[in-house]
């Protein structure tokens, strides 16, 4: 369950992320509210998670898919550009991550 809540509030990080594009340094309501929101709830979850989970881990893995999806929807919304290079270091970011889920000791 750790792990789950974990990637559910990496996925509210990447929300946040990229809410703070629309907020426009916080003079938009509506985006300003949706992003502090998930600002809160990405943190809540992460606390939840690291009851039970490593905090060296589950704080790498979180701000690991944060970075990877804000990237990641950088490129397709915003129209980011995407070298070679950019790419391979997305991809070495998502194997980080994946190699910090199997290598933990945490819950399972």
């Amino acid at each position: 369950m750790a792990w789950t809540l974990l990637v559910v509030a990496g996925l509210l990080e990447v929300c946040w992320a990229i809410g703070l594009k629309y907020t426009e340094g916080f003079t938009r309501l509506v985006p300003s509210v949706l992003t502090v929101g998930a600002i809160i709830a990405s943190m809540a979850l992460l606390g939840v998670a690291a009851k039970s989970l490593p905090i060296g881990t589950a704080y790498a893995i979180w701000v690991g898919i944060g970075a990877l999806g804000a990237a990641v929807l950088g490129i397709f919304l915003f129209h980011e550009p995407i070298t070679p290079a950019r790419a391979f270091f997305l991809v070495l970011l998502l194997t980080s991550i994946v190699g910090l889920k199997l290598t933990s000791g945490g819950e399972h």
